[in-house]
């Protein structure tokens, strides 16, 4: 392929602005600033030397906080946008804020204001946070198989109202934030609603836990053992035979219990009732993703400064220099700033059309009873069921991976609580498994995705006579570090196109796989789940990618678009460098391309290398809320000592 090089573009001549307005979708002033705002405040600093009981006390004070701040609570609640956006900025601060913030505003709130229009439970308390929203679904021997759950809310027709029991140790809710820290707590509780002995399936139901004194008659609280890096008050909740009221069943529009006693529901199946209760699960989903993201945003702002910040030993003759100055450090840090910004691209993408869907555009996706329908509608929401499962999954472990990877480049610093990476790792670790197991609710989106509900294959071009990366022969010498990537990859369209036919591939494996001879559905699915799974990998990072190119179109500056386009093809180049082997077998890469692909990578980070600092710049977070010594010039000062000898010498 004729390649154009790319000239080097002066790092002054990017400015962070125009990447930040790209990463946030033009949203930032709106929707994001006023969060830096708030985080600004001194009950957010960060504090050494807290017991796990203080610390626990203290995330229930910043939700006060951030509640002050929200405005109008169930507008907040309804808006997929601002809920993701706030939980972008607590998960850089304070992990186990993100986790009450996350159950209280979208799972307790979300679930409430939906299932209870006509407010038989009033949600002022909750809305002015006198009292604290749990959701309790998960049991001890029930997690992703919820809707197998044990827990049993009995009807009584002669009292017109519910027992609530725990008829199994497995059946002791597991780990919801019922524990003492904060104060008042109710739960929306998921349980079997038995009617005249029929199992009518799992609802939720809205029960008082606690008050000041304790929790309350029939209701016992265990804590669980200390979760490392977290002061949330997870416990064991059990229920001995409590009552309720008939209007504690949160049945929704769609389920009537009458006067008479008789149980009737315009859905049909008792685990679609189920769904359709948790459904602020999906949103859940796109919740931890942002937090996640988040948090990986300030690792790296945190990791390149200090590595700008951080010098070493040098080549004979000169005196030192910055740790990023080395190229195993440049192709590291911006290969995860590269996968940071993608995984921001896939949120947005996934946030907006989880929007389209809450606006109503797919209305038609359901028939006037509830039930959902057949049509375009329909096979829209299940896009976006698909689409925030693989984005949830992906964004979460990739940045996992970019905070142990900004961890490790900080070194001993990095281990150091005050400068916050460390404490990252157990949230990002927690989104992994909240809100459906990563590993679980992929292996369901796999299955959608190979039934064809939810998916749409990619559109397969005709493979070009080009090659995707060319020779190092083709840059002139010395050209690379010169001019940029110069003569690097080939074009982003054609690094896309090479992420469509490698998702291609996994699609036609996974299928072949699924249509070997089995001796029963477990063992036909066992063939396939493994190529299932990469397949939705190849999904997930084949709609990053995409969402990642939509962005740089929207880039109206040259400079800026450049630079954010030879980040997309450092991506493109790193994610498809694992495949290389299997790609170059169905002929998708050329052996050149092969040996190309990781000096490619180096090229465009040493082109790359000037604008790292902007680059991480543009994620906008102020030094009062990144909170992290080494993140600034003068971090030693940190670490100053008044009583040092160095002061001596200092005042003679």
């Amino acid at each position: 392929m004729d390649t154009v090089p790319v000239e080097a573009v002066p790092a002054g001549a990017v400015r962070a602005g125009p990447l930040t307005d790209a990463l946030f979708d033009g949203g930032f002033e709106a929707a994001h600033r006023p969060w830096t705002e708030v985080l600004r405040r001194e009950v957010f600093r960060y504090r050494d030397g807290l017991s796990l009981s203080e610390r626990a006390e203290s995330a229930y004070e910043r939700l006060r906080e951030v509640n002050g701040a929200v405005g109008s609570v169930p507008e907040f609640v309804g808006s997929t946008t601002r809920l993701v956006a706030l939980h972008e900025w607590l998960g850089m601060v304070d992990g186990s804020l993100t986790t009450l913030a996350t159950i209280h505003y979208n799972l307790f709130l979300g679930s409430l204001l939906r299932l209870d229009p006509g407010k038989a439970v009033d949600p002022a308390p909750f809305i002015r946070l006198d009292d604290y929203g749990a959701v309790l679904i998960t049991e001890l021997g029930y997690g992703n198989n919820a809707a197998d759950l044990e827990t049993t809310a009995t009807y009584r027709q002669e009292t017109d109202d519910f027992v609530l029991h725990t008829p199994t140790a497995g059946a002791q809710k597991f780990m919801p934030n019922t524990g003492p820290a904060g104060g008042r707590k109710s739960g929306l509780v998921a349980a079997r609603l038995i009617v005249r002995g029929q199992n009518c399936g799992v609802h939720l139901f809205f029960v008082p836990l606690r008050d000041a004194r304790g929790p309350l008659p029939g209701i016992r609280i265990r804590p669980l053992s200390e979760i490392p890096g977290s002061s949330v008050d997870h416990a064991l909740t059990s229920f001995d035979r409590v009552v309720l009221a008939r209007s504690a069943l949160l049945a929704g529009e769609h389920t009537e219990l009458t006067a008479e006693g008789a149980f009737r529901s315009a859905v049909g199946s008792r685990r679609r009732r189920f769904l359709r209760s948790i459904q602020r699960v999906t949103t859940g989903k796109l919740c931890l993703s942002g937090a996640a993201v988040g948090g990986a945003r300030s690792a790296l702002a945190i990791a390149v400064r200090y590595a700008h910040h951080r010098h070493t030993f040098a080549p004979v003759g000169r005196t030192g220099v910055p740790v990023f100055a080395y190229r195993c450090h440049q192709t590291r840090l911006l290969g995860a700033v590269a996968r940071a910004y993608a995984a921001t691209f896939l949120l947005r993408a996934a946030v907006r059309e989880c929007g389209r869907r809450d606006d109503g555009e797919f209305a038609e996706a359901r028939t006037g009873t509830g039930e959902p329908g057949g049509g375009a509608g329909a096979a829209d929401a299940a896009e976006v069921d698909v689409l925030v499962a693989a984005a949830k999954g992906w964004t979460t472990w990739q940045a996992r991976d970019i905070v142990l990877e900004c961890r490790e480049r900080c070194g001993a610093q990095g281990l150091l609580s005050v400068n916050r990476i460390v404490d990252l790792i157990t949230p990002i670790e927690s989104t992994i498994t909240a809100e459906g197991d990563n590993l679980v609710i992929w292996t369901k989106a796999a299955a959608d995705m190979l039934t064809g509900r939810g998916y749409r294959p990619p559109a397969e071009t005709a493979a070009p006579a080009e090659s995707a990366v060319p020779a190092a022969s083709a840059v002139p010498a010395g050209a690379a570090d010169r001019a940029g990537p110069a003569a690097a990859p080939t074009g982003s369209r054609r690094l896309l196109e090479v992420l469509i036919r490698h998702e291609l591939r996994c699609l036609r494996r996974a299928r072949e796989r699924l249509g070997r001879p089995s001796t029963g559905p477990l063992d036909r699915w066992n063939h396939a789940v493994n190529p299932g799974l990469e397949l939705v990998d190849a999904y997930a990072a084949r709609r990053a990618a995409e969402a990642f190119l939509a962005a740089v179109d929207q880039v109206g500056d040259t400079a800026t678009r450049t630079v954010l386009d030879q980040l997309f093809q450092l991506f493109a180049l790193q994610r498809l460098a694992p495949h290389a082997g299997l790609l170059l077998a169905d002929g998708h890469l050329s052996a050149e391309d092969v040996r190309e692909l990781d000096p490619a990578a180096d090229r465009i980070s040493a082109w790359l290398a000037p604008h790292a600092l902007t680059l991480v710049d543009a994620f906008a977070i102020p030094d009062e809320v990144l909170q992290a010594p080494i993140a600034t010039e003068g971090f030693a000062a940190a670490y100053d000592d008044p009583a040092g000898p160095w002061r001596e010498e200092d005042a003679g």
